[in-house]
């Protein structure tokens, strides 16, 4: 059981969408899930560029694990806008345990496939990867 979680492919398409969230900037967030039985991440939700942190939160589960990327923009205390991308590792007490054993061991081998990350988060509730969080670790 313990590597049958390591042998979770990434679907071409994660790879894809995250180069276009990094590099043209056409997504605010993604949404990451496993699907089990294929064996494979899949992108599960794609959030617009207009769309804001309250529609990112909104769209990872409540009792389930997810893996997601936010590109959060920000402005220093030089007034120089800036952009970071966020890997979040959502993980809520609620999720079953088999699941959130799937998730933390398959996390890093999925976070490496995508080059580019600058911050990971591990989140188990919402008040993990508040706003005030994102802020403090931006800069």
């Amino acid at each position: 059981m313990a590597n049958s979680a390591s042998g979770m492919a990434v679907h071409d398409d994660c790879k894809l969408k995250f180069m276009e969230l990094k590099t043209k900037r056409t997504h605010r967030f993604i949404v990451f899930k496993i699907e089990e039985k294929q064996k494979q991440v899949l992108v599960e939700k794609l959030g617009e560029p207009v769309q804001t942190y309250e529609d990112f939160t909104a769209n990872l589960p409540a009792d389930e694990c997810r893996y997601a990327v936010y590109d959060f923009d920000f402005v220093t205390d030089e007034n120089v806008p800036k952009s970071r991308i966020f890997f979040i590792a959502w993980s809520p007490d609620t999720a079953k345990v088999r699941s959130k054993m799937i998730y933390a061991s398959s996390k890093d081998r999925f976070k490496r496939e995508l080059d580019g990350i600058q911050i990971e988060l591990q989140a188990t509730d919402p008040t993990e990867m508040g706003l005030d969080v994102f802020k403090s670790r931006a800069n």
